[in-house]
Protein backbone atom coordinates (compact mmCIF):
# COMPACT_ATOMS: atom_id res chain seq x y z
CA UNK A 1 0.00 0.00 0.00
CA UNK A 2 1.60 3.46 -0.95
CA UNK A 3 2.36 5.59 2.14
CA UNK A 4 -0.32 8.31 1.89
CA UNK A 5 1.34 11.00 4.76
CA UNK A 6 -0.66 14.31 5.72
CA UNK A 7 1.55 16.81 7.53
CA UNK A 8 0.18 19.42 9.49
CA UNK A 9 1.46 22.62 9.68
CA UNK A 10 3.03 22.06 6.31
CA UNK A 11 4.52 26.02 6.37
CA UNK A 12 6.24 25.20 9.72
CA UNK A 13 9.87 24.59 10.49
CA UNK A 14 9.20 21.27 11.11
CA UNK A 15 6.15 20.49 8.59
CA UNK A 16 7.97 21.80 5.72
CA UNK A 17 11.28 19.83 6.55
CA UNK A 18 9.67 16.55 7.05
CA UNK A 19 7.11 17.34 3.86
CA UNK A 20 10.74 17.36 1.91
CA UNK A 21 11.92 14.14 3.38
CA UNK A 22 8.71 12.20 2.35
CA UNK A 23 8.52 13.41 -1.13
CA UNK A 24 12.29 12.54 -1.39
CA UNK A 25 11.69 9.36 0.10
CA UNK A 26 8.27 9.01 -2.74
CA UNK A 27 5.10 8.93 -0.37
CA UNK A 28 2.55 10.83 -1.47
CA UNK A 29 2.41 14.43 0.55
CA UNK A 30 -0.31 16.52 1.42
CA UNK A 31 0.28 19.59 3.30
CA UNK A 32 -2.42 21.62 5.67
CA UNK A 33 -1.86 25.01 6.86
CA UNK A 34 -4.23 27.73 7.05
CA UNK A 35 -2.06 29.44 4.47
CA UNK A 36 -0.12 26.64 2.75
CA UNK A 37 3.16 27.59 1.35
CA UNK A 38 4.31 23.91 -0.04
CA UNK A 39 7.33 22.72 -2.55
CA UNK A 40 7.40 20.97 -5.44
CA UNK A 41 5.17 17.22 -5.01
CA UNK A 42 3.01 18.24 -2.01
CA UNK A 43 -0.64 18.89 -2.61
CA UNK A 44 -1.95 21.86 -0.72
CA UNK A 45 -4.83 21.82 2.33
CA UNK A 46 -6.07 25.25 3.07
CA UNK A 47 -7.93 24.08 6.47
CA UNK A 48 -8.36 26.08 10.15
CA UNK A 49 -7.69 22.94 12.76
CA UNK A 50 -10.14 25.34 14.80
CA UNK A 51 -13.26 25.27 12.86
CA UNK A 52 -14.62 21.94 12.75
CA UNK A 53 -16.89 22.28 9.62
CA UNK A 54 -14.24 23.61 6.93
CA UNK A 55 -11.57 20.87 8.38
CA UNK A 56 -14.11 18.29 7.41
CA UNK A 57 -14.86 19.92 4.25
CA UNK A 58 -11.43 19.84 3.55
CA UNK A 59 -10.02 16.25 4.19
CA UNK A 60 -13.41 14.92 2.52
CA UNK A 61 -11.88 12.26 0.22
CA UNK A 62 -8.69 12.36 1.40
CA UNK A 63 -6.83 8.84 2.93
CA UNK A 64 -4.22 9.40 4.80
CA UNK A 65 -1.99 6.54 6.08
CA UNK A 66 0.10 8.69 8.49
CA UNK A 67 -0.71 11.96 10.03
CA UNK A 68 2.03 13.83 11.14
CA UNK A 69 1.10 16.86 13.56
CA UNK A 70 3.53 19.65 13.89
CA UNK A 71 1.98 22.95 14.58
CA UNK A 72 0.16 24.85 17.84
CA UNK A 73 -1.51 27.74 18.33
CA UNK A 74 0.10 30.02 21.49
CA UNK A 75 -2.31 31.84 23.42
CA UNK A 76 -2.34 34.11 26.62
CA UNK A 77 -2.62 31.36 29.28
CA UNK A 78 -1.77 27.81 30.30
CA UNK A 79 -5.47 27.29 30.50
CA UNK A 80 -6.08 28.31 26.92
CA UNK A 81 -3.25 26.62 25.62
CA UNK A 82 -4.74 23.75 26.75
CA UNK A 83 -8.20 24.52 25.59
CA UNK A 84 -7.09 25.50 22.14
CA UNK A 85 -4.19 22.95 21.18
CA UNK A 86 -6.30 19.96 23.05
CA UNK A 87 -9.44 21.25 20.72
CA UNK A 88 -7.23 21.53 17.22
CA UNK A 89 -6.11 17.75 17.96
CA UNK A 90 -9.37 16.24 18.78
CA UNK A 91 -10.76 18.10 15.81
CA UNK A 92 -8.25 16.31 13.18
CA UNK A 93 -8.46 13.83 14.37
CA UNK A 94 -11.96 13.31 14.08
CA UNK A 95 -11.81 14.56 10.86
CA UNK A 96 -9.46 11.83 9.72
CA UNK A 97 -11.75 9.21 11.05
CA UNK A 98 -14.68 8.84 8.80
CA UNK A 99 -11.73 7.27 6.25
CA UNK A 100 -10.48 4.70 8.15
CA UNK A 101 -7.18 4.79 6.34
CA UNK A 102 -4.92 6.21 9.32
CA UNK A 103 -2.15 3.35 10.77
CA UNK A 104 0.01 6.05 12.30
CA UNK A 105 -0.16 9.17 13.84
CA UNK A 106 2.94 11.36 15.03
CA UNK A 107 2.75 14.39 17.50
CA UNK A 108 5.61 16.70 17.89
CA UNK A 109 6.36 18.19 21.20
CA UNK A 110 9.07 19.23 23.02
CA UNK A 111 11.09 19.59 25.85
CA UNK A 112 8.08 22.04 27.85
CA UNK A 113 7.05 18.15 29.10
CA UNK A 114 9.91 18.51 31.28
CA UNK A 115 10.54 21.48 31.75
CA UNK A 116 6.90 23.00 32.61
CA UNK A 117 4.75 25.67 30.09
CA UNK A 118 5.71 28.93 29.53
CA UNK A 119 4.10 30.48 32.87
CA UNK A 120 6.07 27.99 34.93
CA UNK A 121 9.03 27.78 32.47
CA UNK A 122 11.96 25.93 34.09
CA UNK A 123 10.82 26.53 37.79
CA UNK A 124 9.48 24.67 40.65
CA UNK A 125 10.70 20.96 40.76
CA UNK A 126 12.35 19.47 37.51
CA UNK A 127 13.33 15.92 36.66
CA UNK A 128 17.16 15.59 36.57
CA UNK A 129 19.23 15.88 33.45
CA UNK A 130 19.95 14.60 30.91
CA UNK A 131 15.62 14.38 30.51
CA UNK A 132 14.77 10.69 29.86
CA UNK A 133 11.32 9.72 28.31
CA UNK A 134 10.30 7.39 31.42
CA UNK A 135 10.73 10.91 33.89
CA UNK A 136 7.02 11.32 32.85
CA UNK A 137 4.92 14.78 33.41
CA UNK A 138 5.61 17.29 35.61
CA UNK A 139 2.36 17.80 38.54
CA UNK A 140 1.24 21.15 36.50
CA UNK A 141 -1.21 21.90 33.62
CA UNK A 142 0.58 21.69 30.16
CA UNK A 143 -0.82 21.56 27.04
CA UNK A 144 1.44 19.09 25.78
CA UNK A 145 -0.40 16.83 27.83
CA UNK A 146 -3.85 17.80 26.91
CA UNK A 147 -2.21 16.76 22.94
CA UNK A 148 -1.29 13.49 24.06
CA UNK A 149 -4.23 12.93 25.75
CA UNK A 150 -6.29 14.06 22.85
CA UNK A 151 -3.90 11.42 20.46
CA UNK A 152 -4.51 8.91 22.86
CA UNK A 153 -7.92 8.52 23.27
CA UNK A 154 -8.17 9.01 19.69
CA UNK A 155 -5.64 5.42 19.09
CA UNK A 156 -7.59 3.63 21.31
CA UNK A 157 -10.94 4.75 19.58
CA UNK A 158 -9.69 4.03 15.73
CA UNK A 159 -6.67 1.86 16.60
CA UNK A 160 -3.72 3.56 15.20
CA UNK A 161 -0.56 3.46 16.72
CA UNK A 162 0.85 6.52 17.94
CA UNK A 163 4.67 8.04 18.38
CA UNK A 164 5.76 11.33 20.47
CA UNK A 165 8.45 13.09 19.17
CA UNK A 166 10.36 16.06 21.88
CA UNK A 167 12.55 17.82 20.33
CA UNK A 168 15.02 20.54 22.15
CA UNK A 169 15.10 24.31 20.21
CA UNK A 170 14.41 23.53 16.79
CA UNK A 171 16.49 24.88 13.77
CA UNK A 172 15.58 25.35 10.33
CA UNK A 173 13.74 28.07 7.81
CA UNK A 174 10.27 28.90 8.28
CA UNK A 175 9.14 32.59 7.69
CA UNK A 176 6.40 33.71 9.97
CA UNK A 177 7.15 30.73 12.53
CA UNK A 178 6.72 31.43 16.59
CA UNK A 179 9.25 29.83 17.73
CA UNK A 180 12.99 30.34 15.37
CA UNK A 181 16.22 30.74 17.62
CA UNK A 182 17.95 30.37 14.32
CA UNK A 183 16.50 33.38 12.48
CA UNK A 184 15.92 35.64 15.31
CA UNK A 185 19.87 35.08 16.22
CA UNK A 186 20.61 35.69 12.18
CA UNK A 187 18.79 38.73 12.43
CA UNK A 188 19.83 39.69 15.32
CA UNK A 189 23.86 39.22 14.15
CA UNK A 190 23.06 41.12 11.09
CA UNK A 191 21.54 44.40 12.43
CA UNK A 192 24.66 44.35 14.99
CA UNK A 193 26.64 44.45 12.12
CA UNK A 194 24.86 46.76 10.43
CA UNK A 195 25.08 49.12 13.13
CA UNK A 196 28.23 48.88 15.00
CA UNK A 197 26.28 47.55 18.19
CA UNK A 198 28.15 44.87 20.28
CA UNK A 199 27.04 41.02 19.80
CA UNK A 200 26.07 40.25 23.07
CA UNK A 201 24.61 36.81 24.36
CA UNK A 202 21.45 37.15 25.97
CA UNK A 203 20.97 34.57 28.15
CA UNK A 204 22.33 33.16 31.95
CA UNK A 205 25.36 32.87 32.87
CA UNK A 206 24.13 28.97 33.13
CA UNK A 207 23.49 28.70 29.89
CA UNK A 208 26.35 30.68 28.55
CA UNK A 209 28.68 28.13 30.55
CA UNK A 210 26.54 25.00 31.03
CA UNK A 211 26.21 21.79 28.50
CA UNK A 212 23.01 21.93 26.29
CA UNK A 213 21.70 20.50 22.83
CA UNK A 214 19.85 21.48 20.01
CA UNK A 215 17.26 19.89 17.53
CA UNK A 216 17.73 20.44 13.49
CA UNK A 217 14.40 19.90 12.01
CA UNK A 218 15.66 17.76 9.15
CA UNK A 219 16.86 15.88 12.18
CA UNK A 220 13.53 15.17 13.78
CA UNK A 221 11.98 14.78 10.14
CA UNK A 222 14.14 11.46 9.79
CA UNK A 223 12.97 10.31 13.29
CA UNK A 224 8.93 10.79 12.33
CA UNK A 225 9.90 8.89 9.51
CA UNK A 226 11.81 6.28 11.48
CA UNK A 227 9.41 5.83 13.98
CA UNK A 228 6.14 5.33 11.48
CA UNK A 229 7.94 2.89 9.45
CA UNK A 230 9.48 0.95 12.59
CA UNK A 231 7.07 -1.45 14.36
CA UNK A 232 9.43 -1.59 17.63
CA UNK A 233 8.89 2.10 17.47
CA UNK A 234 5.00 1.89 17.62
CA UNK A 235 3.16 3.90 21.19
CA UNK A 236 6.29 4.97 21.97
CA UNK A 237 7.46 8.65 23.29
CA UNK A 238 10.70 9.57 21.90
CA UNK A 239 13.53 12.58 23.00
CA UNK A 240 14.94 13.98 19.76
CA UNK A 241 17.78 15.75 19.27
CA UNK A 242 20.91 16.36 16.95
CA UNK A 243 23.31 14.14 19.22
CA UNK A 244 26.39 16.57 20.16
CA UNK A 245 26.43 18.77 23.20
CA UNK A 246 27.62 22.36 23.33
CA UNK A 247 27.90 25.41 25.60
CA UNK A 248 26.79 28.63 23.88
CA UNK A 249 30.53 30.57 25.25
CA UNK A 250 31.79 28.21 22.59
CA UNK A 251 28.39 28.74 20.19
CA UNK A 252 28.16 32.35 20.17
CA UNK A 253 32.22 32.75 19.27
CA UNK A 254 31.26 30.40 16.03
CA UNK A 255 28.39 32.17 15.12
CA UNK A 256 30.03 35.96 15.59
CA UNK A 257 32.52 34.29 13.28
CA UNK A 258 30.22 33.09 10.21
CA UNK A 259 28.62 36.90 10.44
CA UNK A 260 32.44 38.20 10.66
CA UNK A 261 31.59 40.20 13.95
CA UNK A 262 33.30 39.78 16.91
CA UNK A 263 31.28 38.23 19.78
CA UNK A 264 31.35 40.94 23.23
CA UNK A 265 32.68 39.34 26.38
CA UNK A 266 29.86 37.91 28.57
CA UNK A 267 29.44 40.20 31.74
CA UNK A 268 27.39 37.55 33.39
CA UNK A 269 24.19 39.43 32.94
CA UNK A 270 21.17 38.72 30.80
CA UNK A 271 20.46 41.08 27.69
CA UNK A 272 17.19 39.93 26.53
CA UNK A 273 16.93 40.52 22.80
CA UNK A 274 13.02 41.04 23.47
CA UNK A 275 14.71 44.39 25.22
CA UNK A 276 17.64 45.13 22.26
CA UNK A 277 15.78 44.44 19.68
CA UNK A 278 12.55 46.54 20.68
CA UNK A 279 13.44 49.05 18.33
CA UNK A 280 14.64 47.42 15.33
CA UNK A 281 11.52 47.30 13.37
CA UNK A 282 13.20 50.78 11.18
CA UNK A 283 16.89 49.42 11.15
CA UNK A 284 15.71 46.85 9.50
CA UNK A 285 13.27 47.63 7.03
CA UNK A 286 16.26 50.73 6.36
CA UNK A 287 18.18 47.45 5.65
CA UNK A 288 15.68 45.51 3.63
CA UNK A 289 15.70 48.36 1.23
CA UNK A 290 20.21 48.82 1.04
CA UNK A 291 20.38 45.17 0.82
CA UNK A 292 17.22 44.19 -1.26
CA UNK A 293 15.86 41.73 1.43
CA UNK A 294 12.99 39.69 0.40
CA UNK A 295 11.36 40.79 4.29
CA UNK A 296 10.90 43.90 5.31
CA UNK A 297 9.29 43.68 8.37
CA UNK A 298 11.45 42.15 11.20
CA UNK A 299 8.54 40.81 13.09
CA UNK A 300 7.62 38.03 10.39
CA UNK A 301 11.53 36.71 10.98
CA UNK A 302 12.42 36.74 14.78
CA UNK A 303 10.57 35.76 17.92
CA UNK A 304 12.70 36.97 20.53
CA UNK A 305 10.65 36.39 23.43
CA UNK A 306 11.10 32.44 22.79
CA UNK A 307 14.99 32.90 21.84
CA UNK A 308 14.95 34.72 25.35
CA UNK A 309 13.00 31.79 27.35
CA UNK A 310 15.91 29.46 25.77
CA UNK A 311 18.73 30.95 26.68
CA UNK A 312 17.49 32.28 30.17
CA UNK A 313 17.11 29.23 31.60
CA UNK A 314 18.70 29.21 35.52
CA UNK A 315 19.32 25.60 34.79
CA UNK A 316 21.44 23.25 32.04
CA UNK A 317 19.23 21.21 29.80
CA UNK A 318 20.51 17.78 28.24
CA UNK A 319 18.22 15.54 26.17
CA UNK A 320 18.71 11.99 26.63
CA UNK A 321 18.13 9.68 23.06
CA UNK A 322 19.06 6.65 24.82
CA UNK A 323 15.09 4.82 24.02
CA UNK A 324 15.81 5.66 20.30
CA UNK A 325 19.54 4.16 20.06
CA UNK A 326 18.42 0.98 21.12
CA UNK A 327 15.28 0.62 18.45
CA UNK A 328 17.69 2.26 15.70
CA UNK A 329 17.62 5.11 15.22
CA UNK A 330 21.34 6.67 14.71
CA UNK A 331 21.09 10.04 12.61
CA UNK A 332 23.33 12.65 13.78
CA UNK A 333 23.58 16.54 12.72
CA UNK A 334 26.72 18.60 14.11
CA UNK A 335 24.41 21.36 16.25
CA UNK A 336 26.89 24.21 14.68
CA UNK A 337 26.73 22.89 11.29
CA UNK A 338 22.93 22.71 11.66
CA UNK A 339 23.21 26.71 12.11
CA UNK A 340 25.58 27.82 9.59
CA UNK A 341 22.94 25.71 7.31
CA UNK A 342 20.16 27.85 8.14
CA UNK A 343 22.27 30.69 7.84
CA UNK A 344 23.48 30.13 4.59
CA UNK A 345 19.36 29.63 3.22
CA UNK A 346 18.05 32.95 4.63
CA UNK A 347 21.13 34.58 2.92
CA UNK A 348 20.51 32.46 -0.38
CA UNK A 349 16.60 33.51 -0.28
CA UNK A 350 17.44 37.19 0.82
CA UNK A 351 16.25 36.90 4.19
CA UNK A 352 19.32 38.59 5.65
CA UNK A 353 22.26 40.21 3.57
Amino acid sequence: MTNQALVVGVSGIVGSALARLLTQERWAVAGLARRPEVEAGVTPVTADLLDRAALQQALQGMKPTHVFLATWARQASEAENIRVNGEMVRNLLDAVQPAGSVRHVALVTGLKHYLGPFEAYGKGSLPQTPFREDQGRLDVDNFYYAQEDELFAAAARDGFTWSVHRPHTITGVAVGNAMNMATTLAVYASVCKFTGRPFRFPGSEVQWNGLTDMTDASQLAKQLLWAASTPAAANEAFNIVNGDVFRWKWMWSRIAEWFGIEAAPFDGEPAPLEQQMAGDAETWQEMAQRFGLAEPEITRLISPWHTDADLGRPIEVVTDMSKSRKLGFFDYQASDDAFFDVFSRLRAAKLIP
